[in-house]
């Protein structure tokens, strides 16, 4: 759902509410300050910055509003509940508030509670409303009722999804697997968009069908024959003819969790959001050990770069959770985040050495291994992913196009090429993939017609990556083909305007037909932005010096046939 339905659809008040603060009356400092902690998703120093606020104001709802969000965010329920009640004392409105509320009513079970609430206007958004009106009247015992207010969801087609979703673990969580099956497969109403709980959800409710085997083919289907370990658990019980059991959701209090946690995927989908992340927090308070929650409030941290609280929440998943390899592979990118790449590379050799069984695991770590420049590590490190494949699966072609790279980095192009085709064998179509091995043959000056078919078919699939048009038209300078090349040029710089690269390879192209003056404008302009790691910073200035043909002779290569129709 897009991000502006969505929040229609909730009714969320993500914005929150102006604070005013007179420089006279000691506030300003504090809530400036607090203001700005808040911006940069800093929420132990907003937290600090606000309360102070309050001290000299402590009835305040918009300082109590934003300080009730720094407390969620840094899932402190318990903090966050006496600041509500004091917004509510000074009869204002707030959303924050409302979150609290009714997350403390859910984790206790309260359930005529929480729809008493909902009653009096107790309010987080119509969708949001719906859904825990109906889990609270689950919970009561009125699930006949329950199912009145999923299908009122069900019959919006804005909120179709959502209704469906949940109604499918609400009668799987009272037994009626065959109802959870009908909408789960699309029987009922359709299909459903794959998430990866609704697909555990299904191959759950068709185990207790007793049918293993399309549970297993479920599985095998959308996550392919090298899962991550809570799914591999469920395949491993099903092929061992174990009853697995349905325990995405075991009651009314899991399926209030679940509305947090799906507002806080439905929040988060596309920039990092405080509210999303107070969703996710509530979740894991309302369900303790809801390491799915935990994973999704530790991946907005780091996305807001709060590393320490990113850290600080992957920790809280036990090693025994099948979530806790994804924890790790979690704190192992939070620590490359903040500088400190050693340490995640052992967190991951740690993580491989308990799970060595896990080609996800490996794969991260020839990919970390392969960003530090120690490539043949990291061609170890997908040897030993690509050994436990048992199949070929089409998603397996980023390993070996990862591998590949490394190869190329080693010089070894032979075993370069063969892991780029086999890539392109599994996936024919993928961009990056046919953009990389065709811009290798052209910078190699070998399979210049194949590599422009190529990098043609990668423009289709992305006509709007500058990279990738601008290998299209060095593919075409590199054929001789100059006047079609500075179209090609000419449009990947419209795309990428500040890449280095790029305007070094438009001066290139004009210089190619006699546009010697743009070409040196190009070439300068390359050297005005910061260098990236194939900027070659001498040879442009080299260029600048002599001229495209002279360097070109230095280096041993014949000069172009410059155009004559330039300036």
């Amino acid at each position: 759902m897009p991000r502006l339905l969505t929040a229609v659809a909730l009714g969320l008040g993500l914005a929150l509410p102006p604070a005013t603060a007179g420089a006279g009356d000691g506030l300003a400092g504090a809530y400036l300050a607090g203001r700005q902690a808040a911006s940069d998703f800093d929420y132990v120093a907003a937290a600090s910055y606000y309360t102070r606020a309050l001290q000299s104001d402590p009835g305040n709802p918009a300082f109590l509003e934003q300080l009730i969000v720094a407390r969620l965010a840094l899932g402190d329920l318990d903090r966050a509940l006496p600041l509500a009640d004091r917004i509510e004392q000074a009869g204002a409105r707030s959303q924050a508030a409302n979150m609290a509320v009714l997350a403390d009513l859910a984790r206790n079970e309260k359930y005529g509670e929480i729809i008493a609430e909902l009653d009096a206007g107790r309010s987080l958004g119509p969708l949001v409303d719906s859904l825990l009106r109906a889990w609270a009247q689950l919970g009561a015992g009125q699930m006949s009722d329950a199912s009145k207010t999923f299908d009122g969801l069900i019959a919006d087609e804005g909120t179709r999804a959502f209704g469906l979703y949940h109604k499918a673990l609400a009668v799987a969580s009272v037994g009626d697997f065959e109802g959870a099956d009908r909408i789960l497969s699309g029987e009922a109403e359709g299909p459903l968009r794959a998430t990866r709980r609704g697909v555990l959800a299904h191959a759950e409710v068709l185990s207790q069908l007793e049918r293993d085997r399309d549970a297993a083919d479920l599985l095998a289907k959308a996550f392919g024959d090298a899962p991550d370990p809570a799914v591999a658990r469920v395949a491993s019980d099903l092929a061992a003819g174990a009853p697995v059991p349905f325990d995405i959701v075991t009651g009314a209090r899991d399926g209030l969790a679940e509305v947090f946690f799906t507002v806080a995927g439905a929040l988060g989908t596309e920039e990092p959001d405080p509210y999303a992340l107070a969703y996710a927090r509530l979740a894991a308070a309302i369900r303790p050990g809801f390491s799915d929650a935990i994973l999704m409030a530790a991946g907005i941290l780091e996305a807001q770069s709060q590393f320490d609280l990113a850290n600080a929440a992957y920790n809280t998943i036990p090693s025994e959770d099948p979530n806790s390899f994804s924890a790790e592979i979690g704190r192992a990118n939070v620590l490359v985040r903040a500088g400190r790449p050693d340490a995640a590379i052992e967190v991951l050799r740690q993580l491989a050495k308990a799970r060595p069984d896990i080609a996800v695991v490996w794969s991260n770590l020839g990919d970390l291994l392969r960003r530090q420049g120690r490539h043949q590590e990291a061609v170890a490190a997908y040897d030993r992913a690509i050994g436990l494949f048992s199949s070929e699966q089409p998603g397996q072609w980023g390993i070996y196009f990862a591998r590949g790279i490394a190869h190329e980095q080693m010089d070894d192009l032979t075993a370069a090429d063969a892991d780029f085709l086999m890539a392109l064998k599994l996936n024919p179509d993928q961009p990056q993939v046919l953009n990389y091995l065709g811009y290798s043959y052209v910078e190699r000056r070998i399979n210049l017609e194949q590599a422009l078919d190529m990098i043609r078919r990668a423009v289709r699939a992305e006509p709007d990556s500058g990279a990738i048009v601008d290998s299209l038209g060095w593919a075409l300078y590199r054929l001789g083909r100059y006047d079609e090349a500075v179209v090609e040029m000419e449009k990947a710089i419209s795309l990428m305007p500040s890449d280095p690269v790029l305007n070094d390879h438009l001066g290139d192209v004009y210089w190619a037909v006699g546009r010697r003056r743009e070409a040196e404008f190009q070439w300068r302009r390359a050297l005005s932005f910061e260098p990236n790691e194939d900027t070659e910073t001498e040879r442009i200035r080299r260029k600048l010096e002599i001229g495209l043909d002279a360097v070109l002779k230095e280096e041993g290569s014949a000069p172009l046939s410059v155009s004559k129709n330039g300036n």
